[in-house]
């Protein structure tokens, strides 16, 4: 917005005096926010900083330590410079002590060989900053508008970097708090170069306000947000002092960015509450509405002549022991993370899916396939893709999937879909004793614990658990032991004692001990295969219904 004193000494007013830099030469970028005739010996009150001061140099102390010292009073303040007419007090060349202490203070010293009108000097560099001024709120209002018609048309955020870039013809970055790259443009510098140790050289970078200039990195950043939701940082890259047009152009590209990115949630919002209508009719009735076809086929999912699968995406609570190893009932905003997060995948595998948080515990989804597809080729890219975005997302968790039969009438979609619920809440909530994950769980893997999972408010299984393992939770309750933790350990291995008491992380002597007194507080054989798939049972069945 403002001149530099380089530009100033150009003005005609100033060159008929017959300019000379005598001092200060490495400060002639800095900026003229006004011009003052200075001819009295106190100058700080009438100064603010930012001033070209002209001077006949009457006024100005006759010694050299009381010239240096007003040198220096100047440069405390901060002007941009100080022009001296040698005609009245000096009239070849000025003090050393003067010159030396504006050379030392990096102070732009001029001086002028001609009597000079310094109203016409005045006039003409306020002139110039009004022009500047002028210039730079009309660039302003142009920066506003254009940005504010990407902002309507909803233009993606590489448009609106490539906007800036066109305006100011400097690289760009958008990256998140956590200082992961979204977007850039270059600018046609080289990308590995701006990318170089991205995340690294970003945190380096902090700014006290919403938008700051680090001046080592030469970097312009600003906030990208709304409604006290940041999300990112918006970064131009800018070697020397932003002025006010970078400013404005940085800020005003990171509003268009912020209402994007809510009209992009709000599009999305209402696609999840469209997708989740569809599904709770499907799953809620046996009939399918008659309409179902036309309205999902509308959302652009095709339903008719397609192979239906259905999929529950669960997010996975490790509980410690001892405590209710629960399934736990996830909140909404998780739930909504991990919907977007099944919708993005299914996306980047090009996979047509109705996609909805149906109840409070996961996430329901409806795959349609060509009647072609490979089903276990698209569920296996699916869920690995599902499993990478939920751990990217912004809560990140283990999630568990389970998949229905696949079927190719609409009528039969419900049956697909309540498998893949079932599914999912019958998988194991610790992991296997081999450690092993698999990406996804259909019917067969979870066998036993899937017809348990049916079964489980059934009064005669609740009676048989109680009948089972009854004495020794009441043992446990009473002495404060964990004897059905040695139980299940037993029975997970498969009756191998050094792995159980391993992974109970107690002695082979010690466990031996516990076992024997289950024997003993049961009155069965831990021997005998069928009392210990009795009561293996029980403990699953016990499990179950504490996860519900």
């Amino acid at each position: 917005m403002y001149p530099t004193i380089s530009e100033v000494l150009r003005l005609e007013p100033l060159r008929v005096g017959r300019p000379s830099v005598v001092a200060g030469a490495g400060g002639l970028n800095n900026r003229v926010r006004w011009v003052h005739v200075v001819e009295v010996p106190e100058v700080a009150q009438l100064l603010s900083g930012g001033e070209l001061v002209l001077t006949t140099g009457v006024a100005m102390p006759k010694d050299d330590d009381g010239l240096a010292a007003y040198i220096d009073q100047l440069a405390e303040i901060g002007i941009a410079g100080l022009v001296i007419e040698l005609v009245r007090r000096w009239t070849d060349r000025l003090p050393p002590a003067l010159i030396a202490a504006a050379d030392r203070r990096d102070l732009p010293v001029i001086t002028l060989a001609e009597e000079t009108r310094y109203v016409a000097v005045t006039e003409a560099i306020a002139g110039m900053i009004s022009e500047a001024q002028v210039a730079e709120l009309r660039a302003a209002e142009q920066i506003h508008e254009t940005f504010t018609a990407l902002t309507v048309a909803g233009a993606e955020p590489a448009e609106v970097l490539r906007e800036v870039v066109a305006a100011c013809g400097r690289p760009v970055v958008l990256e998140t708090l956590g200082h992961d790259v979204l977007a850039y443009d270059t600018a046609g510098e080289s990308a590995s170069e701006l990318l170089a140790n991205w995340a690294e050289r970003s945190k380096a970078v902090t700014v006290d306000e919403r938008t700051g200039w680090d001046e080592d990195a030469g970097w312009l950043v600003t906030v990208v947000g709304a409604r006290r939701n940041d999300w990112g940082r918006l970064v131009l890259m800018c070697p020397e002092e932003p002025n006010h047009r970078l400013i404005v152009l940085i800020e005003r590209a990171a509003s268009a960015l912020a209402v994007h990115r809510l009209a992009a949630r709000e599009r999305e919002s209402l696609e999840r509450h469209a997708h989740r209508t569809l599904l709770s009719e499907l799953v809620s009735s046996p009939v399918a509405p008659t309409d179902l076809a036309a309205r999902a086929n509308a959302l652009g999912v095709p339903l008719q002549h397609r192979r239906l699968v259905g999929v529950s995406v669960r997010p996975r609570t490790l509980t410690p022991p001892g405590r209710r190893p629960a399934m736990a009932m996830a909140t909404q905003e998780v739930l909504r993370d991990l919907a977007e997060a099944t919708v993005l995948a299914a996306r980047r595998t090009r996979v047509d899916a109705l996609v909805g948080v149906v109840d409070d515990t996961d996430v329901t989804v409806l795959l349609s396939l060509p009647l072609q597809a490979d089903v276990d080729t698209v569920l296996s890219r699916l869920s690995s893709s599902i499993h990478r975005a939920s751990a990217a997302a912004a809560q990140p968790m283990p999630v568990v999937i389970g998949v229905g039969t696949a079927v190719e009438e609409i009528s039969q979609a419900r049956r697909s879909l309540l498998e893949a619920g079932q599914v999912a809440r019958a998988v194991p909530v610790q992991p296997n004793p081999s450690g092993e994950s698999k990406g996804f769980h259909r019917l067969h893997d979870v066998r036993l614990r899937g017809l348990l999972h049916l079964l489980a408010d059934d009064e005669r299984v609740v009676a048989f658990t109680e009948r089972e393992l009854g004495p020794l939770l009441a043992r446990d309750e009473a002495r404060g032991s964990r004897l059905v933790d040695t139980l299940k350990h037993y029975c997970v291995h498969g009756g191998n004692k050094s792995a159980a008491a391993a992974a109970a992380h107690v002695s082979r002597t010690a466990y031996y001990q516990q076992l024997a007194r289950i024997e003993q507080v049961l009155g069965v054989s831990l021997d005998d295969p069928e009392s210990v798939l009795s009561l293996y049972v029980a403990l699953l069945a016990r499990e179950i219904r504490q996860s519900r």
